[in-house]
């Protein structure tokens, strides 16, 4: 909207600060020209409100311009994973067309069940006709108990057939097909084929749960949120409501619980149950599966949702599904056709199996990313794979009892993939007991016992594995096809487990929760997905078993990604616009050359803005010196030197005399943490701070830091009302790249004075980052690979790294360092102090260079930074005269309102 040739933004709730609007201005013109842009608006400045404001904002002004006011449908995606009545289920189709199809669909299932009643004479297996339903159920005897293993029994697989690979007729399928069947669970088939117009939407996508539910707050501080259609994705585990299943605890076991509940309603599955009283009874098609993915249940939630006149967040979702007792998860996702704004986690966005399975269509759509600075990271994560040693004993103990169970029964096709999968999953087993041994022995060219012993990581590449482990003539892509339409996965998993459970319940042991088989066989499928890829475009860890004093433990084979590239322009390819957002981005150089690295860098459209606060309400300092003039060096080399552990503890010691409120400190890992307060309480240290500040601790355990952090405030907070004369406030020591540092905000009092010691630089013994280095830098092959034990270590691989490799190395560091101290100033008229405590900080400002640390400073701090001071005594008297001006601020504040 624009008024006197000016861009106007009237969703804004309020009168915008400049920022704000300089900020929305660029966004909107961002999406006019499309591409990528990034935005940098430091945290407390209103960027996702000011997002939300700009971006919707363009949505309907396009809207308008391309005629497009009456909100269309969008054709439904067929996913893979979605309850076959609801991918298929389409109303206000003629009522001919569905009789038809009804009709065909009887008769299809007749001639259905002619062949599995062939098929299972041909095995020497009876029918059994039942009064309540005509149900095949199928008895195969083993020693005393009957046992249904008849229903694990694959079908024919022809991996040349065409239309699809499997063959048509059932080999000895015996799954009970019930025909008369729940009119409420009745499958349509053949509709949902219509295409009808794509919709244009808005993506907006964060790394967590409660960032996106921020996010949902922010817009409803707009007309938006009831003037447009708006749908909140999230992982099943954050939508179920099944009880029992939300019992399982991990998202995978959810999601693979959720998967099975469905295969049972649709295959009408029967399944046996154990009850309390130890006896097992078998459960028909009516009470297997999930209540919650009903037919009608879903519509009357979908129903409900539509009659709503505000956007719905994850939470309300829930509440709803509850209430109405169906499944938020697949709710949501039937009403992606007709939504304006999709609210997800960018991994299911960046993902391009999650978009499939999700069915996201982003042609000619807008993108935006917050909490975008390790967006590189995770999106690569994203494609690593990795199988442990369990998960493969596992794996063959399945294929190998299945095979031994079936093998008379199986067709050539399933015989010959079954063995392919044994074959490899014992090279892989074999591969990493060989190569503990390997990892173990002295070797001549190193003459160092000592470090190969100790060390039992090695690097290889795809091609390099497959020849060492002899597998190289094995087709990954046609067995990747042959597990995802056999069924193995789950017919195996079912049968081994059935198995297991029978041999333990024999021999009177309890049973335990241990991982389920389906986890092994997906993390086999993740390792076959990356062996497709390009030689180069990543590496393979081998991680041997350790020898302890419970035996071998440990040891895994890891696909590391090293390049997004490829990934990213997927999506980039298909967008109309991708917006890149966050707090602290900056350095951008490093996400420019590992996601769009054939954009020039000035050819990048880039916004940064400063702070809405006040130049004065901030006083960052570059600390050089401690109180005895010992200098800060906190390196590797002498960051546990009980000298400077000393001197940074006497720091604090004066520090928390002079600021009031809490204190954050910021340590590099939790190792150096817990070595650095316990040297504290050894000398006295730790008593000398808390009588002036109660002292907290980050916990290691992240779903502990909910609690931690909420008494930290309440100390400060009750202290402000009722302060004794000797303590002021509270400290908490954290970590950098803990959940404190990335997502974590301590406004007002809460966060008085942030302390960086030193400077975290990830360690150089991590074998996947160093990887990363090589291959930014563009070291590749040059690096000796025929002895990886004896590779170079982590430093001497940052010795060599000159160029682009180095860079990408302090930026890590200097994006943790951003981002832990932005975590302080949340408003206009918050205030705090920045110590960044090493002598690499410090600098002369008019001789420092670009690749100094500090010039990777978000502007709003670097533009104030104190570069060096002569000693610490400066440093305490500016800390005094920075807290004093604010005390006496704040209650002229205060008076301004009472008067």
């Amino acid at each position: 909207m624009e008024k006197n040739g000016e861009k106007e933004f009237p969703a804004f709730p309020y009168k915008p600060y400049s920022i704000q609007l300089d900020f929305m201005k660029f966004l909107y013109e961002s999406l006019d020209r499309g591409g990528i842009s990034l935005l940098e608006s430091p945290t407390g400045t209103g960027k996702t409100l000011s997002m939300i404001c700009s971006a919707l904002q363009w949505l309907v002004d396009r809207k308008k311009l391309e005629g497009l006011e009456n909100l269309g449908e969008c054709n439904d995606n067929v996913d893979n994973d979605e309850p076959d009545w609801m991918r298929n289920f389409v109303p206000n189709k003629e009522p001919e067309r569905k009789n038809l199809i009804h009709k065909k669909k009887i008769e299809s299932r007749s001639k259905e069940k002619g062949d599995v009643v062939r098929d299972l004479h041909s095995l020497g297996v009876k029918e059994k006709k039942s009064d309540d339903s005509e149900a095949i159920n199928v008895k195969v005897k083993t020693g005393v108990d009957e046992v249904d293993d008849a229903i694990f029994l694959l079908e024919e697989y022809d991996s040349d057939a065409e239309n699809g690979r499997k063959s048509k007729r059932k080999n000895g399928e015996a799954e009970d097909f019930l025909l008369s069947g729940e009119e409420e669970e009745e499958e349509v088939d053949g509709l949902g084929e219509e295409e009808v117009e794509t919709r244009l939407k808005v993506y907006f996508c964060s790394r967590t749960h409660s960032q996106l539910s921020q996010f949902m707050k922010e817009l409803r501080k707009t007309k938006f949120a009831t003037e447009l259609r708006v749908v909140c994705l999230a992982s099943r585990k954050n939508f179920c409501i099944n009880e029992e299943v939300l019992k399982l605890g991990n998202s995978t076991r959810v999601n693979e619980r959720c998967l099975e509940l469905q295969k049972y309603k649709k295959k009408g599955t029967s399944k046996l149950k154990k009850l309390v009283s130890g006896k097992r009874v078998r459960c028909k098609s009516s009470s297997s599966g999930c209540s919650m993915l009903r037919r009608r249940k879903i519509e009357d939630f979908k129903n409900e949702i539509i009659q709503k006149t505000e956007a719905l967040d994850i939470e309300d979702l829930v509440r709803m599904g509850r209430n109405l007792e169906g499944c938020p998860y697949y709710v949501s996702r039937r009403m992606l056709p007709t939504a304006d704004l999709v609210v997800l986690p960018y991994q299911s966005l960046l993902s391009k199996s999650s978009r499939e399975s999700l069915g996201l269509n982003i042609k000619d759509s807008v993108i935006i990313i917050d909490e975008a600075h390790n967006l590189a990271d995770t999106l690569i994560s994203m494609y690593d794979a990795k199988i442990t040693v369990p998960q493969l004993n596992q794996l063959q103990s399945h294929l190998d009892g299945y095979f031994q169970r079936f093998r008379n029964l199986l067709g050539p096709g399933n015989r010959r993939y079954l063995q392919t999968l044994t074959t490899l999953t014992r090279a892989f087993s074999q591969f990493l007991s060989a190569g503990n041994k390997f990892a173990n022995r002295t070797d001549p060219v190193c003459n160092n016992t000592e470090e190969i012993t100790s060390t039992s990581e090695s690097t290889m590449t795809i091609n390099e594995v497959l020849y060492a482990l002899h597998i190289d003539d094995i087709n990954p892509v046609k067995l990747l096809q042959y597990m995802k339409e056999s069924n193995i996965i789950h017919k195996v998993s079912g049968y081994g487990e059935k198995a297991a459970t029978s041999r333990i319940v024999g021999e009177g042991k309890a049973i335990s929760e241990g991982e389920s088989a389906i986890s092994g066989f997906r993390a086999l499928t993740d390792m076959l997905s990356s062996l497709i890829n390009n030689d180069s475009d990543g590496k393979i860890i081998v991680s041997t078993p350790t020898q302890t004093c419970n035996g071998l433990e440990g040891g895994y084979i890891k696909y590391v990604m090293l390049t997004g590239e490829k990934m990213f322009s997927e999506v980039v390819d298909q967008a109309h616009a991708i917006i890149l957002a966050g707090g602290t981005l900056q350095p951008i150089e490093e996400t420019k050359e590992r996601l769009f690295p054939s954009i020039q860098l000035h050819q990048l459209p880039f916004f940064s803005c400063g702070h809405i606060i006040p130049s004065e309400n901030i006083l960052p300092i570059a600390v050089k010196h401690g109180p005895s003039g010992q200098s800060f060096d906190f390196s590797f080399k002498n960051r546990s030197s009980p000298t400077m552990i000393e001197e940074l503890g006497l720091m604090l010691c004066n520090l928390v005399s002079v600021v009031p409120e809490g204190v954050v400190v910021f340590f590099s890992s939790f190792d150096y943490e817990s070595r650095v307060y316990d040297a504290w309480k050894a000398s006295g240290i730790l008593s000398r701070i808390s009588k002036k500040k109660q002292i907290f601790r980050e916990p290691r355990k992240s779903t502990d830091v909910e609690a931690v952090l909420r008494e930290y405030k309440q100390t400060i907070d009750d202290l402000a009302v009722n302060c004794p004369t000797s303590c002021n406030g509270a400290i908490l020591l954290a970590v950098v790249g803990g959940k404190i540092s990335e997502g974590i905000n301590f406004s007002d009092g809460a966060g008085r004075c942030i302390v960086m010691v030193g400077l975290p630089y990830p360690s150089p013994s991590d074998v996947e980052l160093m990887e990363r280095v090589k291959h930014i830098e563009g070291l590749g092959r040059t690096i000796p690979s025929n002895n990886p034990v004896c590779g170079e270590t982590g430093f001497h691989v940052l010795k060599r790294c000159k160029g682009k490799g180095k860079e990408y190395y302090d930026n890590l560091c200097m994006k943790a360092v951003n981002q832990s101290i932005g975590r302080a100033i949340r408003h206009r008229n918050d205030y705090a102090a920045i110590l960044l405590v090493d002598a690499r900080y410090a600098s002369d400002s008019t001789k420092r260079g670009f690749s100094h640390s500090t010039e990777k400073l978000p502007k709003w701090i670097k533009n104030q930074l104190v570069p060096t001071v002569p000693n610490y005594g400066e440093v305490h008297r500016l800390l005094h005269q920075f807290f004093k001006f604010h005390k006496k601020e704040g209650i002229q504040r205060v008076n301004n309102i009472t008067g």
